[in-house]
């Protein structure tokens, strides 16, 4: 049995781990279980969508189980309820003018309690209007669709909850005790007894994050080639980029679950969109149905709005009050967590590394200060405070000063503006270097532009940083104005993209057996989406280059990518790297193993580079790449230097040393001890260390696996490098992880590593390859839709292979990468 959920506009949610952002994985669409009471063993065979199913399972293990689950939901039923209602009280039920003293038959002397200021029942009824009767009316459907919602996931759940129990042998109170790889290792283990997928024997860790993150990875492989509208140029403001919750949920409607959607579930993209022959009526239909749903937010606009504003308002009015400069903070934008999100990576990974991401990025964000404004916010700072300062005295003295009119106001008003002022005004005992600090974002975020590179003081980068890490001011006013904006974006930008978008589900879908339709992105296939000048050389043959687009989506696996077909910014490598780090049993296909094992080798090389040759740390890309990992803190440099030990005289000998700038061993275990655990600054650094990543006590659902993965670079330079004796003073490999290192933070410091020697690696092929500067100094989101002229091969409606010249609007000729004789 199966049936279609209601899906409802997502409201701005509170304060969390990151703003905004819950549920990033595909939405529901029905019950799929076919339940056989009979045979307990064969409950779970032929699980019809095992997307949804996956997904409910990842959120059960995430959100604690189905208590926890359960009374969040009926909490929010009533948190709605209370707010309609409210909102209601306060607009018709209060008669403010008793509250105020406005009645003039009010006495001086007379006390005034909160009852003689609310209306009689029938009084306060009378005064609701046509306006509030009707808004009442849409929000009592609302909440009737919203209850039916939870019922139905009451009974979705309760399966989840008996799978859990049953089948997977885990009680709730144990959900807390495993990671989700361990959740996963026994999913895959009850697919060998009970065949939920009919369509293989075996599930592989990464058939599971298909399903999960199918839609997401979409989202993900749009953002990446720039497919989405999401940047703004408005008068004053320049360019801007706007992606708030409301568009993103009308994107997700119109591409992926809505009815009119390219998909006809969760697993099969319809096979119109698969036939070239149909691209330009489907882009029409795409078009017109982008319309509508703009029409439709033109209309419910009034009421959208009205919800934002009034939730907005109970869910940040205490926070405010209570820590004003709460809105100077900075969080990740929506568009900075897809443009930063590997492919196949789920929400508590992509948090774990933006959360540790988010303290230097806070420092570097606060590097630039206006001296203007820091003059201006000095003063005003002195002036608001010496007032309040002022009341704030008469208040101790005299109790009766808080009574007088609007004295409690201005105290409040005036601790504001004290607040807000800090927040321009640096700190002066701070010295920040804003490489190292973009370098240590880079090592934890994994992706930057190739042209924030020695640009990190210049007030460009900055500003376009920004745009992925903003303030929660300029969150909170995005989701205000999104009701406004969305319809705007939908009916003049989307449509514009509605050709660009069927062609891109054309060429980057493939259909993969018990999987089904996926973005050709998520394969993470090197060959066919990976960029010549992010990886080492190739040791297997490679076939010549195709002559058009077309030609290396048709030759898949065994072609070399071009520029149209691979990813930006090293995305398909660093993804592979990642989900073979989290994910240490996966057994990866040929091409990506022999692209991990050649960055290990190559790691090894550059290895043994230094302990064979003085003075080449300043050109040696692994060299460098451990420079950087110094400057996360103490904690990863002492993982490192569990692995690079040495002296001081080897380490000069093998080029560890830069005697031109003085700098002292990276990695001397004596030094990260005593150095870096008592809070010093580490040496050639402008900045204190950075502390390292904290590690929950037992395991931790957050991080996960908690073995570490033989594919690192950490491992593999612990395991292979020569057994001389240079090498074994220097790398002295520890013959078992030291017991107070957690494989948690040993699989994070890896990951770090291997992001700060990929784009060592890369930014000296570019280099030596010579590749155009406008290509380089390009950021990802500034790259330009052109219509150019391409080659596509794919099958017609007879399923004979015909080739159709149409325009290619991912592929940019004028900034394609040349080599130079």
């Amino acid at each position: 049995m199966s049936a279609t959920l209601e899906r409802s506009y997502q409201p701005l949610q509170p304060y969390g781990p990151e703003l905004g952002e819950a549920d990033e994985t595909p939405q529901d669409s029905g019950v799929m279980i076919h339940v056989v009471p009979e045979n307990s063993r064969a409950r779970w065979n032929h699980v019809e969508d095992l997307d949804s199913f996956f997904t409910r399972m990842y959120h059960y293990h995430q959100k604690h189980g189905f208590t926890c689950m359960i009374l969040q939901e009926i909490l929010e039923l009533l948190q709605f309820i209370f707010v309609v209602m409210f909102s209601t009280f306060l607009l018709h039920c209060v008669d403010y003018s008793v509250l105020f003293r406005d009645n003039v038959n009010a006495t001086a002397h007379q006390k005034i309690s909160l009852s003689d200021a609310v209306l009689p029942t029938s009084e306060c009824i009378a005064n609701l209007g046509a306006l509030t009767w009707v808004c009442i009316l849409v929000a009592v459907i609302f909440w009737a669709l919203r209850a039916i919602k939870v019922i139905y996931h009451l009974f979705q759940f309760w399966d989840i909850k008996q799978f859990f129990n049953t089948a997977l042998k885990i009680n709730d109170s144990d959900l807390d005790n495993l990671t989700w790889h361990e959740i996963q290792r026994r999913v895959r283990e009850v697919q060998l007894e009970q065949q939920m997928c009919i369509h293989k024997s075996d599930l592989t860790e990464l058939d599971i994050y298909h399903r999960i993150l199918r839609f997401k990875n979409y989202m993900v492989a749009m953002v990446n080639k720039s497919l989405l509208p999401v940047r703004l140029h408005l008068p004053l403001l320049g360019e801007i980029v706007f992606l708030t919750r409301g568009l993103k949920y009308n994107i997700e409607l119109l591409l992926f679950w809505g009815p009119w959607a390219p998909f006809e579930n969760n697993w099969h993209l319809k096979e119109d969109y698969k036939k070239v022959s149909r691209r330009k009526d489907l882009a029409e239909l795409l078009s017109k149905h982008i319309l509508w749903v703009g029409i439709a937010n033109f209309v419910l606009c009034p009421l959208i709005l009205l919800w934002q504003i009034l939730y907005s308002f109970f869910n940040y009015a205490e926070v405010i009050k209570r820590e004003p400069g709460s809105l100077g903070s900075r969080c990740w934008s929506l568009y900075g967590r897809l443009y930063l999100r590997h492919f196949n990576e789920l929400d508590h990974e992509l948090n774990a590394r933006l959360n540790r991401a988010y303290r230097p990025a806070s420092k570097y964000m606060n590097i630039f200060t206006s001296p203007l404004m820091t003059i201006i916010a000095q003063n005003v700072a002195f002036v608001a405070g010496a007032c309040l300062a002022v009341l704030l005295i008469l208040s101790v003295y005299d109790e009766d000063v808080i009574t007088v009119e609007h004295v409690l106001t201005a105290i409040t008003v005036l601790g504001a503006v004290v607040a807000g002022s800090r927040v321009f005004i640096p700190d002066e005992n701070l010295v920040w270097c804003p490489e190292k600090l973009l370098t240590a974002v880079l090592a934890h975020a994994h992706y930057l532009p190739d042209s924030y590179r020695g640009q990190a003081h210049t007030n460009r980068v900055r500003e376009e940083f920004s745009q992925l890490f903003h303030y929660k001011a300029v969150y909170l006013l995005e989701e205000l104005l999104s009701p406004v904006v969305t319809p705007f974006i939908l009916c003049f930008h989307l449509r514009s993209k509605s050709l660009d978008i069927v062609d891109f589900y054309r060429n980057f879908t493939v259909e993969v057996v018990g999987v089904g339709d996926v973005c050709s992105f998520a394969q993470m296939d090197v060959r066919r989406h990976g960029n010549p000048a992010w990886q080492t050389s190739v040791t297997s043959p490679v076939k010549p280059q195709p002559s058009g687009p077309g030609d290396a989506i048709k030759a898949g696996m065994h072609t070399v990518a071009n520029q149209y077909t691979q990813a930006e910014d090293g995305k398909t490598e660093l993804s592979l790297v990642h989900f073979t780090l989290t994910n240490p049993e996966w057994q990866p296909p040929t091409d990506a193993e022999d692209f991990v094992t050649a960055l290990r080798t190559q790691a090894r090389r550059d290895a043994n580079q230094l302990l064979s040759t003085a003075g080449v740390g300043a050109v040696n890309p692994l060299y460098s790449s451990l420079h950087s990992v110094s400057s996360l803190g103490a904690g990863f440099s002492s993982l490192v230097a569990s692995i690079f030990r040495g002296n001081t005289a080897a380490m000069a000998a093998g080029g560890l040393m830069d005697s031109s700038v003085g700098m002292m061993p990276l990695f001397s275990a004596g030094a990260v001890q005593s150095n870096l655990g008592s809070g010093e600054r580490a040496p050639g650094l402008c900045e204190p260390m950075v502390p390292a990543p904290t590690v929950r006590g037992g395991l931790s659902r957050a991080e996960g696996p908690i073995h570490s993965s033989e594919r690192g670079l950490l491992y593999s330079l612990q395991q292979g490098l020569p057994s001389s004796s240079l090498a074994a003073s220097v790398f002295a490999p520890v013959p078992d992880m030291a017991p107070e290192t957690d494989p948690l933070e040993f699989t994070a410091a890896d990951m770090s590593l291997s992001t700060l020697y990929l784009h060592e690696l890369h930014h000296r092929q570019v280099r030596r390859r010579g590749y155009q500067e406008s290509s380089l100094n390009r950021s990802a989101w500034q790259r330009p839709h052109q219509d150019m002229p391409g080659i596509r091969e794919l099958g017609d409606e007879s399923g004979e292979l015909t080739r159709h010249a149409e325009r290619t609007p991912l592929l940019d000729t004028a900034t394609k990468p040349t080599r130079t004789s």
